[in-house]
């Protein structure tokens, strides 16, 4: 008989073997450790959460701690203040924003109520903050009219930058103020107000400008007196008729049109009531030598 062998085998057994190779493998010790954890979680949340009544009561426990938070006095707005605006634009802001105060200030959507406001025609920027004191501060710049643009329902206010700022009560409420007229006027303010500037010692006679075909301009003076301007160098060939008119005073005669359309060739019209006593005096004289 042979003697019976009392020593355990260190070998590991098939599964034992296996799970061990198993945990060496990271895919595999992320998921054991990880995504099991995460989906046991997660199914006992669902199964929880499926109970209508459990959902209600934990919606309405976020639902007070968020009203206790927001609530609270230091983020409440009691009123809106408005600087740099006129009386008529802060009475069309306040109405544009139609706020119940007192409010929270988390209820407050700053970006939205600034571009309402923005897009006032008077308003050229606006800027919103909430200042201590639950106050909503408001802060306007205003466009600042530099012309009158006359359409057919009447006068227009107009800023530098071409923009309609609001419809003109008249001519003699803003009579510093100089006129533009036709197609296209509102896109050119800059160059109208380089021919305005470019007027100087006939800046009051000027009664407008016009806009013709979009292209070019008139400078219309008092006693029916036009300078016809050309599409290009328009400026330069205004302070040309200026220099023309202080040196010979050419415009202090009775001429209709002063036509700068052609650089190199200006040419005058003369009024029809000066051409028609000048041939009176004409026949008088062929009849005298007669």
């Amino acid at each position: 008989m042979q003697p019976v062998n009392s020593r355990i085998d260190p070998a590991p057994s098939r599964l034992s073997y296996r799970y061990q190779r198993m945990m060496l493998t990271p895919l595999f010790r992320f998921g054991l450790r990880v995504v099991m954890p995460f989906s046991v979680a997660a199914l006992a949340a669902g199964v929880w959460f499926s109970d209508q009544d459990r959902r209600d009561n934990i919606n309405m426990v976020i639902d007070d701690v968020r009203t206790s938070i927001v609530e609270r006095p230091e983020f409440m707005v009691q009123a809106m203040a408005i600087d740099g605006a006129s009386i008529g634009v802060s009475e069309d802001i306040r109405e544009i924003l139609p706020i119940d105060f007192p409010m929270s200030s988390f209820d407050l959507d700053l970006n939205a109520m600034k571009e309402t406001i923005a897009g006032l025609s008077p308003v050229k920027s606006a800027s919103l903050r909430v200042r201590p004191g639950g106050v909503l501060q408001v802060n306007i710049v205003e466009r600042t009219p530099v012309l009158l643009w006359r359409l057919r329902d009447g006068l227009h206010l107009v800023d530098a930058e071409g923009f309609v700022v609001a419809e003109a009560n008249g001519r003699y409420a803003h009579e510093n103020l100089p006129v533009i007229a036709g197609q296209g006027a509102e896109k050119q303010t800059t160059e109208a107000l380089n021919l305005i500037q470019a007027a100087g010692p006939l800046s009051t006679r000027v009664r407008g400008l016009v806009r013709v075909g979009d292209r070019r301009w008139d400078v219309v003076l008092d006693r029916d007196q036009r300078i016809l301007l050309p599409e290009i160098g328009s400026v330069s060939a205004l302070e040309r008729v200026v220099a023309l008119s202080q040196v010979q005073e050419m415009l202090e005669r009775d001429l209709q049109v002063v036509d700068m359309r052609i650089g190199d060739r200006p040419t005058i019209r003369i009024a029809e009531r000066s051409v028609q006593s000048w041939w009176q005096i004409r026949e008088i004289r062929v009849g005298k030598e007669e």
